[in-house]
């Protein structure tokens, strides 16, 4: 994220929350390797940051209720963290869920998210989907046309709590990762409001559907500036106040606004914050927080990103090409994004001793390297770092959403151990599994070990 996008007082002050994020983090790994949640037995763990994603969900709340009176749902969008303690967590913590197929569906309920509280996302819901959603009471925004004719047969069928929206897409660009630009003017999500007719045949479903009440948009995540996020809002929010002039009555009630708030992937930082971007949408849609208004929030990567750490010892170390290479334990399985799109998903790396301590020294510049044999492979490149030796720690920062909760199966790598800490004032670190490590027999068996000899009569 360019400095541009932070406060200025954020830039120029010092982040005492981010130093004190900092000594958790070192904390933690020191008491990690001491442990033996990393290292030998266990080459590749991740940790958690649990005080660190209370205040995140802390501020998240605190800051639209900041800007607006209205009742605001904050849903967490499950993809970002599809595990259940974490969901737990988040909803002790005020939030509810964003869900996007049947398994995260099935995850939040496990979490003990209440249907009520939870909203139901994806460009391809089946007629089983659906109707499991209206049945639970579940929020549901439809993508296009075709699934809002089959919500019309379902509710005609069934009568139904849940509130139902229209996902419409602004066409308001792209920001700088395409592939997680969402209001552009091909994407695959929502009703393109600027194709010939649309904004009329969005406005005639509503008026023909008493019970449509919902908008949705979500313009984009990482790479897409605050600006265009709210002028997504703006958008949305001035179709919304045309369909309620043209029946008549507040029948859109609820504005779905989406994610998508940056991460802020080259310091401790956090940055930019809730609260900016709040203030951001007041400024740019000011009858939005008015009170007319109830709203659905759908964060994931800003809630989570920043208290993430996958730690990876070090294995061998190597030159090649006069450069410095230290083989680790963590890559392509724990880090796909920033493998296999090193430009749009840069990580920072922290070095540490195999004792879990900060390393000091000269920078000299090294790749960091993972397990996959793929060249490919690297969590950095030509990185400046305190030179790494066989047996130090290496941790990708930052990795606490779409990273180790979402591993990728390259080489049968089992996935590793999740496990949430707190730091106590006096130096002491608990730790809570969140994910037990994968066994080798348990990759055998999601392999198809159990159906070893079904090809024996083909």
């Amino acid at each position: 994220m360019a400095i541009g996008d932070m406060d200025a007082t954020t830039a120029l002050s010092p982040d005492l929350p981010a130093a004190a994020a900092v000594a958790r983090r070192d904390a933690a790994v020191r008491a990690a390797v001491a442990q033996g949640l990393v290292g030998q037995g266990a080459p590749v763990a991740a940790l958690l940051d649990i005080v660190g994603i209370r205040r995140s969900a802390a501020a998240l709340r605190s800051a639209f209720a900041e800007v607006t009176a209205a009742p605001v749902l904050h849903a967490f969008a499950v993809k970002a963290a599809p595990l259940v303690p974490v969901l737990r967590l988040l909803r002790k913590s005020g939030l509810g869920a964003e869900v996007a197929s049947p398994g995260e569906l099935a995850l939040a309920r496990a979490a003990g998210v209440k249907p009520s509280h939870t909203v139901l996302d994806s460009p391809a819901k089946t007629p089983a989907e659906l109707r499991q959603a209206l049945a639970l009471g579940v929020a549901v925004n439809a993508d296009n046309p075709q699934e809002l004719a089959r919500l019309d047969t379902l509710t005609r069928s069934a009568p139904t709590r849940s509130a139902i929206g229209l996902r419409v897409n602004p066409q308001t660009g792209a920001g700088s990762i395409d592939a997680l630009s969402t209001a552009t003017a091909t994407s695959k999500f929502g009703v393109g409001l600027r194709d010939t007719g649309a904004r009329e045949w969005v406005v005639r479903a509503f008026l023909d559907r008493p019970w449509l009440t919902r908008l949705h948009t979500h313009s984009g995540s990482q790479g897409v500036p605050l600006d265009l996020l709210a002028e997504g809002v703006r958008t949305t929010y001035e179709l919304a106040e045309e369909i309620n002039q043209l029946a008549g009555r507040r029948q859109v009630d609820t504005i779905d606004i989406g994610g998508g708030l940056p991460v802020n992937f080259d310091s401790d930082s956090e940055a930019p914050t809730f609260a900016a971007y709040a203030r951001i949408l007041q400024r740019t849609v000011p009858g939005l927080f008015d009170g007319r208004y109830a709203l659905v929030t759908e964060f994931g990567r800003a809630l989570l990103a920043k208290h993430g750490t996958i730690v990876a010892r070090v294995e061998y170390t190597k030159a090649a090409g006069n450069r410095r290479i230290a083989i680790t334990h963590a890559g392509a399985q724990v880090a796909a994004r920033t493998v296999y799109a090193p430009q749009s998903w840069p990580l920072r790396i922290a070095a540490y001793d195999a004792e879990g301590r900060p390393k000091t020294g000269a920078a000299v510049a090294q790749d960091v390297a993972g397990p996959a044999c793929f060249a490919g492979d690297l969590l950095a490149e030509n990185r400046p770092l305190p030179l790494l030796e066989p047996g130090d720690i290496a941790a990708a920062l930052d990795t606490g959403a779409y990273y180790f909760a979402t591993p990728y199966a390259y080489n049968s790598l089992a996935r590793p151990g999740i496990h949430g800490f707190s730091a106590g004032t006096d130096g002491g670190v608990r730790f809570a599994t969140i994910r037990s490590p994968q066994t080798v027999e348990e990759v055998v068996a999601e392999s198809g070990g159990e159906h070893i000899r079904t090809l024996d009569a083909l």
